[in-house]
């Protein structure tokens, strides 16, 4: 079924952030009746200019809010302060520039540096985790932090959305917290929540990662055709077919990260004849592959000695 939310992300800053907003690729998110939701890596006059440019088109545009890769890149337990202070500065900004977000997005996600680490010194990092797993009063006063963040933000008339691990599902279909206390999870009551099955990080059998989560979803997020902070292999048109098709089975709320990737692999125009009436494939790995997932989760919990619920 033909998603009626589509929303494309958007990581690029300065020159390549105007190079991928061009009149054509402008035009083809009109036909799709799609949106961008834009990366603050920055609070630059070239944004601004990109913001309005898609203003002009039409588009509706969100603000994708992060913070510096030294202070964690994305919302954590530890930076809720500073991403606090971040959602300031960017409501200054956009209200001196005159823009206008139809939302401002957190993004809840390990430390960028610890997800480096991850990929270059898995074990260390998993035990870093657990420790962290131990400590729920930081964890939950990181919660409470920002869900008074979001309840001012919504005070001011700002809609809210977030952008959350499938971990944050897995705990809540259990009624439990530890896997969001291991991987830094943050269950924050928001708008609307798009829960980022990225096939891309599971290798070849990674479609079956959609398949699992998605019925348990309200926006799903998929990904990733390229950019971005990760180095691992891309989707394939094949391949974002697929979980397009198994997505948009269960939602009706679909984002993809990230535009430039779709720009860059010619995916984007190919997405306007894109036949959403095809059935969705049945893939007979997902039951194994998501067993397998959810087995290295629970190995990784139990690093943390007494997690409890």
């Amino acid at each position: 079924m033909r998603p009626t939310r589509l929303r494309f992300f958007l990581e690029l800053d300065g020159h390549e952030l105007a190079a991928t907003l061009t009149d054509e690729v402008l035009a083809t998110l009109r036909r799709l009746g799609a949106g961008v939701t834009m990366g603050l890596r920055d609070l630059s006059l070239d944004r601004s200019r990109a913001v309005k440019r898609l203003a002009d088109a039409g588009i509706p545009a969100g603000a994708w809010l992060l913070v510096s890769r030294e202070d964690g890149y994305f919302a954590t337990v530890e930076n809720a302060e500073i991403v606090a202070t971040r959602a300031r500065e960017v409501r200054a900004w956009a209200k001196r520039e005159a823009l206008t977000f139809e939302a401002l997005g957190l993004d809840f996600e390990p430390d960028l540096r610890e997800l480096d680490a991850l990929y270059t010194r898995p074990i260390s990092t998993l035990h870093g985790w657990a420790r962290r797993a131990r400590d729920v009063a930081a964890h939950d006063a990181a919660v409470e932090r920002y869900r008074e963040l979001v309840r001012s933000l919504r005070a001011d008339g700002v809609t809210v959305e977030s952008y959350q691990l499938p971990a944050l599902v897995e705990d809540r279909r259990k009624g439990r917290s530890v896997l969001q206390r291991l991987t830094g999870s943050l269950d924050v009551p928001v708008d609307r929540e798009v829960v980022m099955l990225y096939s891309s990080l599971m290798g070849p059998t990674g479609a079956g990662f959609v398949a699992h989560w998605a019925p348990h979803c309200t926006a799903i997020g998929l990904g990733s055709t390229g950019g971005g902070v990760d180095s691992l292999p891309k989707l394939s048109w094949a391949d974002l077919e697929q979980d397009l098709l198994l997505a948009a089975a269960q939602v009706s709320d679909l984002s993809v990260f990230s535009l430039e990737g779709c720009v860059q692999q010619g995916f984007l125009a190919r997405l306007v004849d894109f036949d959403w009436s095809r059935p969705a494939p049945v893939l007979p790995v997902q039951g194994p592959l998501a067993r397998g997932l959810r087995a290295a989760l629970r190995t990784a919990g139990r690093m943390a000695v007494g997690l409890g619920s």
